[in-house]
């Protein structure tokens, strides 16, 4: 009985790891369907609301696609400029910081340490990121346009499937929970969104307000990061006050200056996402914290960028559909970081 326990054991650990294995490599079309259930689920309202206006279909998906699009649209836009004004301001900078390193590395040398072959700069180095960040900027504009086909085709299909579901699940139990769970999903969801959009507006006016105040150059541009980089929880909050702090060094020149822009960032970054966001959402989207973190982290190592977003909501859709069931209910509330007191 212990082998075959272990037996299964190994076996379920090999499943598993196969299967991250072709996740991985289904990214290109698995990671836009993904994120295209999301979309329809904050979407499927606006449709559902114009139907029962009495719109139209077509109209009415017109109207929804229309709506998604501009938001989709707007966001990519705002990241891309922002992220554009900082890489250009980098690249026509790049002969001024070198000759800032020059003078940091004179400074070290005067008071005796060696750090010319400790650390060696090339503002080269910089202009080929700030390059590259662009030209990933350029792939979400692809990613984009393969989501919005699937996002058309699943609001289309969204109401068919959910009235088949209610017609199978009176005869099957199953069917009708997995129906209960999508809709259940979808609710927390459009909740989680809310809030995280409700945050990452008042955390990227509190960045710009201070690097504004602090005199950090490309103020605005820095609030508009923040803003779209808080969509994706402890990554996102990390690279916007990375970021920043790196651009104080290079404007300022001391490293005072740098700890004090990221200590007061990453005090801007605690006070939203660990003070008032769970506030916000309240107890229906509670989860634990080191779970979150996990699926942050392992939609990051599977799909980079897209999976770091998308790991908190498939996370959700997890839990939410453990629910419906008895058998696993009990991993929904394990997993949920509640107290059971």
């Amino acid at each position: 009985m212990a082998g075959d326990g272990g037996g299964r054991l190994a076996l379920g650990i090999c499943a598993t790891i196969l299967l991250a294995g072709a996740v991985s490599l289904a990214e290109p079309v698995l990671a836009p369907v993904a994120f295209a259930l999301l979309v329809v689920a904050l979407a499927w309202p606006v449709q559902r609301g114009l139907l029962q206006a009495r719109v139209p279909a077509i109209l009415a998906l017109l109207v929804t696609v229309g709506v998604t699009l501009v938001v989709l649209v707007g966001l990519a836009l705002a990241a891309g400029w922002g992220f554009g004004r900082v890489a250009r301001w980098v690249i026509a900078n790049a002969g001024a910081l070198q000759v800032l390193y020059l003078q940091q590395l004179e400074w070290l040398e005067a008071r005796g340490i060696a750090a010319a072959g400790l650390v060696e700069f090339d503002s080269r180095w910089l202009v080929r990121i700030a390059q590259a960040v662009l030209g990933q900027l350029q792939g979400v504009v692809g990613f984009l346009g393969v989501t919005l086909v699937f996002v058309i085709l699943g609001l289309l299909e969204a109401g068919v499937a959910a009235r088949q579901l209610a017609r199978i699940g009176r005869d099957r139990p199953g069917a009708a929970r997995l129906l209960r769970g999508c809709i259940e999903t979808a609710s927390k969801l459009r909740t989680y969104m809310r809030v995280r959009t409700i945050m990452s507006i008042a955390t990227g006016i509190a960045v710009w307000a201070f690097a504004r105040a602090m005199g950090l150059e490309l103020a605005l541009e820095w609030g508009v990061i923040a803003f779209v980089l808080n969509y994706i929880p402890f990554i996102g909050s990390l690279l916007a006050t990375l970021f920043p702090t790196i651009f104080a060094v290079l404007q300022f020149g001391t490293w005072q200056s740098a700890v004090f822009v990221f200590l007061a960032l990453q005090g801007i970054q605690f006070l939203s996402g660990s003070t008032i966001e769970p506030r916000l959402a309240g107890a229906r989207l509670a989860m634990s914290p080191f779970l979150v973190l996990v699926a942050v982290f392992l939609g990051a190592f599977l799909w980079g960028i897209p999976g770091a977003f998308i790991g908190v909501p498939a996370l959700i859709a997890g839990l939410t559909l453990c629910e419906q069931s008895p058998r696993s209910r009990w991993v929904a509330q394990l997993l949920s970081g509640k107290n059971p007191g």
